[in-house]
């Protein structure tokens, strides 16, 4: 059974930064492209970064661009989600996502994937 596994969310004052991490038991997490999603009450869950299986290629939307950065160390199979300048608006459970397909150009869309974690709540207040 595949399971992916986040960790690093927290509360944090506005400004402030976090680093959530992914793991997974059931698959080799460093054969998969992965992604951040997050999602706010109320809110659809949102696509925020993508990181291809060996590192070179990554996107982000608009909303975390210059402020997240995705990385990924596949010997130790974990992709990280640096999270700087938090904001109030950036509060929502955090999931990490893969697929057994992958799509570049559809990514951001959350049906395209079929292993999700059980996200990490991340709330930025002061």
């Amino acid at each position: 059974q595949v399971q992916l596994v986040e960790s690093g969310g927290g509360e944090v004052q506005p400004g402030g930064s976090l680093r959530l991490s992914c793991t997974a038991s059931g698959i080799a997490l460093d054969y998969y492209s992965t992604s951040w999603f997050r999602q706010a009450p109320g809110k659809e869950r949102e696509g925020i970064s993508t990181i291809s299986i060996n590192g070179d290629w990554t996107d982000y939307a608009e909303s975390v661009k210059g402020r997240f950065i995705i990385s990924r160390d596949n010997a130790k199979e974990t992709v990280y989600l640096q999270m700087n300048d938090l904001k109030p608006e950036d509060t929502a459970v955090y999931y990490c996502a893969t697929a057994d397909r992958y799509f570049r150009d559809r990514w951001s869309r959350a049906r395209e994937y079929n292993y999700w974690g059980q996200g990490t709540p991340v709330t930025v207040s002061s």
